[in-house]
């Protein structure tokens, strides 16, 4: 990434904001009343990250027991692994169990068993003095269960440590926000949220700040996740490759995640101190080359002492994943290729300030449209093979259950269970490959649909949504499950080299980034500056009106990402209230939306003056239909706009919300006002790029009449049998 020269200017506090981030002159001295019994615990703590996080972690993970037992069964699991492998490798008679050899059968005393010639399974177990000289006599192996040992009571001092404060979140929620435990699953955050805004002004959690707000609590929950949202915003992070015969990659693994995270934010070295504020000399322009090479050197040294770890880490990894999707796989063979959200994925679509629960409930939405999208596509020579293959595999597979089924001997011969279950295998995954008969190629009402959850997309894909470049780009969003299970195990092998080469040649840049996006807000620290959802000083041009953001486009966030982030937050905490411009802009899309719902015509007459309008909707253009959104409203949206979806068949009136076509029902809790802003403010960036382009509409207010969206011709017919 280049940056040119005027943007190296030094750090800087947080200029004058809306929010009151200290106290006011004449209230520095103001003595606060601090409830009875609580003061002890929770009045002026100091490391308000660690506490905050915490409170969301323990809400998420459904109080104290549950977190209890995760930690314990993750110890047991880890301890199972090792001596289970242990066991296979040095106290099992791989000869006896496979009957390549015979076995002696003796009694305790000396004397001979009775002949028989069936194998059990404590034959081949050797016994237990036979099986500790086998570990003794390894070197590696007394090796590897040292470290594993050392590991594991490393683990065990942490999991303890984590219990004790457990215990205190849970003392704090039952006290100090009035939550009990029985209680806790029935609560939402944003409950727990305004209890704790709520508890400072009767206990001064934070001493800098009279007030807290919803903003506070999420940039000190999401400090550095924020940072690494804006790093894959920007295309800081070296995770994009081109590869030989395969094209475009993205490599992205929990493996690499982690070790950037310790680079950057908590490890050794890192850029922060005391997990909340930037170093000094990081806040400076003119040390911005040496702090390079010093990063650069860091990368380095982590990335060799990767290389050194690397066959203990793919060992684990192997063993893992061979422990947890075996089963699986001969269960359900088709499982390893169903999709899931990449990592990267998960970091490109995540908005600024978006929690965990957040994003997962916005990509689970997201999820049935997303498959039948890149469903959709099928190769006609692919499927060709794959009809054939199930054809000749399943003969065969015919063949053998029917000689099963006759005689239950034909299992004892040799490898015919092997067989059977290969060729299961096979047929179920060429079936995968052979396309639905009755399937509809709708590309472009799909892809409208997915979008209306994921909220980001490149400018190309408007209208490409049927070529095979757009289902590409998607597919680095929301992988196959085999591609997820081999690119973590790949992870100890390429990530000592994308530290040591890719990600060491940009240093300088990363440098550059933490100073120039990194902001000082008076009781929170050091943040990343979109965080603060400034339009004026992050704003995308083609999002807002002219002369309404000073961003050059070095400081833009790519994609919308700061007013998209600014209408999520919005919409996720109604109380928050947002900075004058913030809500001039929310107001502008807000209208933006009546106004189109306003203009649509109604959806009846539509269908009364054109019986076959659902089939030339379907044929030719997206048929919208709107659905009610999420429950509450609140003061910020008034009346709020449904939830825009592709459902083919109107409901009436009162009846169930659109869907997507065969997605199923819509779950509780969907933003409809979100996705409605979100759809006015696509319109708002692409009318002057693309004119024609077919957008979503949002619908109106609750309590005026259903409507459709003008219909949009696109050039060619997008929707075809397969």
């Amino acid at each position: 990434m280049e940056v040119s020269g005027s943007h190296y200017g030094d750090y800087h506090r947080l200029p004058d904001y809306e929010e009151e981030d200290s106290p006011p002159e004449d209230e520095k001295e103001l003595l606060v009343h601090v409830t009875e019994g609580l003061k002890d615990s929770w009045h002026h703590i100091k490391n308000l990250d660690n506490f905050f996080t915490k409170i969301y972690h323990f809400h998420q993970k459904n109080g104290f027991a549950c977190m209890m037992l995760s930690d314990i069964f993750e110890l047991v699991q880890f301890l199972f692994v090792v001596t289970f492998t242990t066991f296979l490798f040095c106290c099992v008679e791989y000869d006896v169990l496979f009957a390549n050899r015979p076995v002696n059968h003796t009694h305790p005393g000396g004397g001979a068993l009775p002949e028989r010639n069936k194998v059990t399974l404590p034959d081949a177990i050797l016994p237990t003095q036979q099986c500790a000289q086998r570990i003794r006599s390894s070197g590696w192996i007394i090796f590897l269960l040292v470290m594993a040992a050392t590991f594991w009571v490393y683990r065990l001092v942490k999991v303890l440590c984590s219990l004790l404060g457990y215990w205190e979140i849970r003392t704090f929620y039952t006290k100090a926000l009035k939550i009990p435990s029985d209680e806790l699953c029935n609560c939402s955050w944003q409950e727990v949220q305004a209890r704790l805004i709520s508890l400072q002004r009767e206990q001064p959690m934070c001493v800098h700040k009279r007030e807290l707000s919803e903003l506070d609590i999420h940039h000190r929950v999401l400090r550095f996740k924020n940072y690494l949202v804006a790093m894959v915003n920007k295309a800081l992070l070296p995770v994009r490759f081109r590869l030989p015969l395969l094209g475009e990659a993205v490599f992205l693994t929990q493996g690499l995640k982690y070790n950037l995270e310790l680079l950057f934010f908590w490890g050794p070295g890192s850029l922060f101190q005391g997990k909340w504020s930037l170093q000094p000399q990081y806040k400076r322009a003119g040390a911005r080359l040496e702090l390079a090479r010093r990063l650069g050197r860091g990368m380095v040294l982590l990335g060799l002492a990767n290389l050194l770890l690397c066959p203990f880490i793919l060992v684990w990894q192997v063993l893992y994943a061979f422990f947890s999707y075996t089963e699986v796989l001969k269960r359900e063979p088709g499982s390893l290729g169903a999709r899931r959200w990449s990592l990267f994925g998960r970091l490109y679509l995540r908005h600024f300030n978006e929690l965990d629960h957040e994003l997962q409930a916005r990509l689970s939405r997201g999820y049935k449209p997303a498959s039948k999208y890149m469903n959709s596509f099928a190769s006609p020579l692919l499927a060709l093979l794959a009809r054939n293959v199930c054809f000749f595999a399943g003969s065969l597979l015919a063949v053998l259950i029917a000689l099963t089924v006759y005689d239950e001997d034909v299992l004892t011969v040799q490898h015919i269970l092997t067989a059977i279950t290969l060729l299961g295998v096979i047929v179920t995954i060429a079936r995968s490959f052979i396309p639905d008969e009755h399937l509809v190629w709708c590309p472009e009402q799909l892809l409208q649909c997915v979008l209306a959850h994921i909220h980001y997309m490149p400018d190309h894909w408007q209208g490409n949504a049927h070529k095979a470049e757009t289902r590409e780009e998607l597919a680095q969003l929301f992988q196959y499950k085999a591609v997820f299970i081999l690119e973590e195990l790949l992870s100890p092998i390429v990530t000592p080299f994308l530290l040591i080469f890719a990600l060491r040649a940009k240093a300088l840049d990363i440098i550059d980034f933490f100073r120039n996006f990194s902001v000082e807000v008076v009781g929170v620290g050091d943040i990343c500056s979109f965080a603060q959802l400034d339009i004026r000083n992050h704003g995308n041009p083609q999002w807002l009106s002219q002369g309404r953001t000073e961003a050059s486009v070095y400081q833009q966030a790519e994609n919308g990402k700061t007013e998209l982030s600014l209408v999520h937050f919005a919409i996720t905490n109604p109380r928050w209230q947002p900075p004058p411009e913030s809500s001039l802009f929310i107001g502008h899309l807000k209208e933006k939306v009546q106004q189109d719902a306003a203009h649509a015509p109604p959806a009846q007459r539509l269908l009364a003056e054109a019986p076959l309008g659902a089939s030339f909707l379907s044929d030719e253009g997206p048929c919208t239909v709107v659905s009610p959104g999420d429950g509450g409203g609140s003061h910020l949206w008034g009346p709020e706009p449904p939830f825009p979806s592709n459902r083919l068949s109107l409901p009436a009136a009162g009846g169930p919300p659109g869907q997507c076509p065969g997605s199923g029902k819509w779950g509780p809790g969907v933003p409809g006002r979100e996705a409605a802003l979100w759809a006015a403010g696509q319109r708002s960036r692409c009318s002057r790029q693309h004119p024609g382009l077919p957008l979503l509409l949002a619908a109106a207010p609750a309590g005026r009449e259903r409507r459709l969206p003008e219909r949009q011709h696109p050039p060619r017919r997008q929707c075809r049998p397969t």
